[in-house]
């Protein structure tokens, strides 16, 4: 971390930073200037020296530079390795005025004063020195010719003070001046003294010589500082000197010479004679590029058609529309070098609407003041906006660069334009973005960024600075995401084009979100400046850096934002704040630059500027902290103790803990990097199942390592007698930084602590999957009703038992069983009062009483394991209660073990090719089946099916699920109740019975319809009967007896008669 004297502007170049004073003092005056400063460990201190750009002048103009602020804007052009420092307050008198139009200089690698950029100062004319080198050897004929297309080239051109100034050499043998560049001052003077220029004649044709003479005397003769050189060398024919001809142009390149080359072919036109070599050797002659400094004519008759060309490339008269509105334009108020020359803001122009303009090789680019209506239209009187406050460009997806300007007074809410810029001066605005608050100043810094380094533009960032939240100026950055259409405009050509382009589509520019601090109540200007730096984690892809210079009582603060996938992460990786650095900083973070690496250590670092300081933050490394535990055997064999400790037979062990450093950022591989670090046995039990033989190794051990170097660590221990061994046990390893605040650093999203689990060894196959299968067999001592003559399964209790055994046999017919335990239930009128193992066997077996019921023991069997092929052999004893009472007793044994869950995993191939459709369909059929003699009670199947992904979406979806049922036509539910009082009650049941069963039959209802040809049936039978019943009526006579029908009519009447 160092100091200079400034801060309001930064930039690194080449090994050293440069540093925007715009308030320093030259003589009398506060022009500004820039310092270069040298920070690096080969220096001790700060070594800073001024480049003096503060004597930057325009000749023949009556200026002013105090108070200009030279350095109030820096921006390098990495081609060149120039840079480029502009004082946009510079002025010039013009008559009783004084008009600021601001001035830049651009500075070469070397340091060195390149030339002056004024884009905005208006001449009338180009200002130039030209000095004409005209062959006059005896091969030019006729010479009239050659003097007259130099009268009319020297008409065209705008001679007189401050304007353009010419000189004429004539060379052949020897070289004459035939005048010098201050000899005359007007356009009438020269004409007339070109008039009376003779041929000089000689054999032989000396170019290099005429444009060595040229160079070196003719332009310091009456040459002026800062006007343009220009050499027009007309020649017929090649030199004969052509050995000193590359050392002439390459001298006359040092002295920013621009060099026309004219070749007349008259005199190998007349002989016949191939031109090619003449012609390579006149290109030469000329200034790249050829197709503008390059002419030649069939003869000399021919020079006057190209008069026009010629002046016209020399120069470029001023424009229309430029002559007003440039006068306080401030140019160089921001500034950003392209391809093909700067671009410079003038906030000032156009009554402070603002403006942008270019300067190239060629010259100053002004475009019209028509070409901002459509964004910025005159009717609105919206003057002040600051079109010009900040510029920049953004590089589309096919290489196509578009401009980007931003004008936060715009309708007093702000507003960013991108557009195109031809070096016609032809300005196209292709899109807009506008701010959201009044006074937020939207557009007041800008920047792109490229976060995967692919040279193309990923997101512009626009600051609102003065954004207003909670009644404090907390600032805004918005993130704009940088479309695949935006380079579309590189192939329009036309207006109409352009405009179908821009209304095609509007999201060129989408809005991802903002960068937003909470930072308690203060202000903070947070977006003052942004910074985009090269990767700072080394997860490949670069970082941003933003300045909120009124944080901390405007002490000021920077903030840095980490990328990831081409997304800029929204919460800040660190904060670092004045007060933290020193004391007396004030706005730090005003300005910051990171691109180049400082101190040598390969690693980009950080300039920041505050008021009257630029602080130097260097980067630190990132690495990753590589451990990794493997162990000697790989797994615990329980069945072997090898060593003692304590007296007990043990199973010892080492532990193997290697350590390896990788950066993620550039590192020197013989750095040492200190670490710590930690093992521990995460055993969250009192006693612990591995304990370390050096209790010291538990302790914080400090390593040096070096970077791509393994460094490995024996740690040994034994594990003691468990009855755990299903679980494996977890060694941990956390490691750290010794010094964390000096050096490297380690990368936040790798783990500082490795867990690694050391698994027993079960004896059984490679899987680790023990599969047991337990046989359960057993007797009791009571007689049964067979054993007494009685056929019946039932066991008689003698009267005068007071107690039952119960022989058990307990195999193992599969492998190791882990945790082989069974369950002994037994009814109420039952005491459990012992097990005894038999035979002397080694077994051992622990009961204790279970959770839900008195009358209920488990009992685990050889803990933690019972062996392959092993049984064991014990008697349960039971004492019959005197309390409680029943007609009967029971005792159930069910052996059990640990079972791992099963699990499946499912994959399918989806089809894409059908919209709508979450996947084809799966059915799964589970069958469970008990393979024993024995019923089993507490059955329950557990089905898990993944739902949801981890990021909630949908998986698998359960549509349908069929379960067999068993059926049954008839049910009973037996319900038994006993009823009973303790001995000391009062009380007495007069029931023979105190137990009392109800059984409940159920039998399901069902709701049967009768089907159709039942009931057909039945009608047809019916009728069938009914005719056959009347055939038989009818065979008897049965209708034929009327006599009777109407005796018994007569009784019915009669009957009705005598009820009324």
């Amino acid at each position: 971390m160092s100091y200079v004297l400034a801060g309001c502007r930064l930039e690194h170049y080449s090994p050293e930073l440069l540093v925007g004073a715009p308030y320093e003092m030259n003589g009398p005056y506060q022009t500004g200037d820039v310092y270069k400063c040298s920070q690096s460990k080969r220096t001790n201190g700060n070594v800073c020296s001024k480049l003096n750009l503060g004597r930057i002048s325009l000749t023949n103009v009556s200026e002013r530079k105090d108070k200009m602020r030279l350095g109030m804007t820096l921006t390098s052009n990495p081609q060149d390795n120039s840079f480029v420092a502009c004082g946009p307050l510079w002025s010039y008198e013009c008559g009783s005025s004084y008009y600021s139009t601001g001035i830049c200089s651009r500075v070469n690698a070397s340091f060195k004063f390149s030339r002056t950029i004024a884009p905005a100062f208006q001449r009338c004319e180009t200002y130039m020195d030209i000095v004409i080198v005209l062959d006059g050897s005896n091969s030019i004929y006729p010479w009239y010719e050659v003097q007259a297309f130099l009268i009319n080239i020297l008409q065209k051109f705008h001679i007189g003070p401050g304007q353009i100034q010419v000189g004429v050499v004539q060379y052949g043998e020897k070289v004459v001046h035939e005048f010098k560049l201050s000899d005359y001052k007007s356009v009438e003077e020269v004409v007339k003294r070109a008039r009376s220029i003779d041929q000089r004649g000689g054999e032989e044709t000396n170019t290099a010589l005429g444009i060595n003479v040229a160079r070196s005397q003719a332009f310091k003769q009456g040459g002026r500082r800062g006007a343009k050189k220009v050499m027009i060398v007309i020649t017929d024919g090649e030199s004969h000197d052509s050995a000193d001809l590359q050392q002439a142009i390459e001298d006359s390149e040092k002295d920013g010479i621009t060099r026309y080359a004219i070749a007349v072919l008259g005199y190998y036109n007349r002989r016949g004679i191939n031109p090619e070599a003449f012609l390579n050797e006149i290109k030469y002659i000329a200034s790249d590029p050829d197709d503008k400094h390059f002419f030649n004519v069939t003869d000399e008759s021919a020079l006057k058609d190209i008069v026009d060309a010629l002046g016209e490339r020399i120069f470029r008269t001023s424009k229309n529309g430029t002559a007003f509105g440039l006068q306080m334009s401030q140019a160089g108020f921001s500034a950003h070098s392209i391809e093909d020359g700067i671009l410079v803001g003038a906030v000032g122009a156009y009554d402070w609407n603002g403006a942008v303009l270019k300067e190239t090789r060629q010259g100053k680019v002004v475009p019209p003041k028509s070409s901002y209506t459509e964004e910025f239209p005159e009717e609105l009187k919206n003057h002040g906006a600051y079109l010009g406050y900040t510029v920049t460009s953004v590089v589309s997806a096919k290489n196509g660069r578009l401009l980007v300007a931003g004008a936060p007074r715009f309708n007093h809410t702000g507003k960013v334009i991108i557009f195109t810029l031809k070096n016609s001066g032809n300005l196209t605005i292709l899109h807009a973005l506008k701010g959201q608050q009044i006074g937020s100043y939207y557009g007041s810094e800008i920047t792109p960024m490229d976060i995967d380094g692919d040279g193309i533009t990923d997101n512009l960032l626009v600051s609102a600075p003065m954004f207003f939240s909670a009644g404090l100026e907390k600032g805004k950055v918005y993130i704009y995401r940088v479309t695949e259409q935006t380079s579309a405009v590189e192939f329009c050509t036309t207006t109409s084009e352009i405009n179908e382009w821009k209304n095609r589509d509007t999201n060129r520019f989408v809005l991802e979100g903002a960068l937003e601090i909470h930072n308690g109540g203060q202000n903070a200007r947070f977006g003052s400046s942004l910074a985009p730096v090269p990767d700072l984690n080394g997860d490949g892809f670069n970082d941003l850096v933003v300045g909120a210079p009124l944080e901390d009582d405007h002490k000021g603060a920077i903030y840095v934002f980490f990328s990831q996938h081409n997304r800029i992460l929204r919460k800040y990786k660190q904060r670092i704040a004045a007060v933290d650095l020193a004391s007396g900083l004030q706005y730090f973070g005003r300005s910051i630059h990171g691109t180049m690496d400082m101190n040598d250590d390969g690693l980009v670092d950080l300039a920041v500027g505050s008021l009257g300081a630029a602080v130097l933050l260097w980067s630190q490394n990132v690495i990753r902290i590589y451990a990794n535990i493997r162990f000697e055997p790989s797994k615990i064999n329980i069945f072997v103790k090898d060593c003692q400790r304590g007296g007990k037979d043990v199973t010892c062990m080492s532990a193997i803990v290697c350590f390896n450093i990788t950066a993620r950022t550039a590192i020197s591989p013989t750095q040492e990097i200190g670490i710590k670090y930690n093992v521990s046995i995460a055993e969250r039990r009192f006693n612990p199942r591995a304990i370390l033989d050096n209790p010291n190794k538990l302790q914080t051990q400090n390593l040096t390592l070096f970077p791509a170097e393994e460094t490995c660590e024996h740690i040994y221990f034994h594990v003691m007698e468990t009855t755990d061994y299903a679980r494996p046990i977890v060694f941990a390893v956390q490691v750290g930084l010794q010094n964390p605040g000096h050096g490297p650093v380690l990368d936040d999203s790798w783990p500082t602590v490795v867990r690694t689990e050391l698994p027993f060894w079960n004896g059984c196959d490679e899987d680790d999957r023990c599969m047991p299968d337990l046989a359960l067999q057993s007797m009791t001592d009571l007689m049964t009703r067979n054993e007494q003559g009685i056929v019946q399964s039932l066991r008689v209790l003698e009267v005068n038992r007071r107690r039952m055994l119960v022989d058990v046999r307990l195999e193992n017919k599969g492998e190791n069983a882990y945790n082989a335990r069974f369950n002994i239930t037994y009814t109420p009128n039952l005491r459990f009062s012992s097990i005894i193992v038999k035979d002397n066997s080694d077994t051992k077996i622990e009961c204790y009483t279970g959770d839900r019921l008195q009358s209920e023991k488990i009992c685990n069997v050889s803990a933690p394991f019972m062996r392959a092929k092993s049984q064991v052999l014990f008697r349960l004893e039971f004492e019959f209660s005197r309390t409680v009472f029943l007609e009967h007793i029971r005792v159930i044994l069910e052996a059990s073990r640990d079972a791992k869950t099963t699990q499946y995993e499912i994959k399918s191939e989806l089809s894409l090719e059908e919209p709508g459709i979450i996947g084809p369909p799966f059915n799964f059929t589970f069958q469970i089946q008990n393979l024993g003699y024995f019923p089993v009670k507490y059955l329950q199947l557990n089905i898990d099916v993944p739902e949801m992904t981890k990021n909630g979406n949908q998986l698998l979806q359960i549509s349908d699920f069929q379960i067999d049922q068993l059926k049954f036509k008839i049910l009973e539910l037996v319900t038994s109740a006993s009823l009973e009082l303790p001995s000391s009650s009062p009380m007495f049941l007069h029931e023979e019975r105190p137990v009392r069963h109800i059984i409940l039959e159920i039998r399901k209802g069902g709701d049967y319809r009768i089907p159709t040809w039942i009931i057909i049936g039945s009608m047809l039978g019916g009728l069938l009967l009914l005719a056959l019943l009347s055939l038989a009526l009818w065979k008897l006579g049965f209708f034929q007896r009327q006599k009777r029908r109407d005796e018994d009519e007569q009784k019915a009447n009669g009957t009705v008669a005598e009820e009324r």
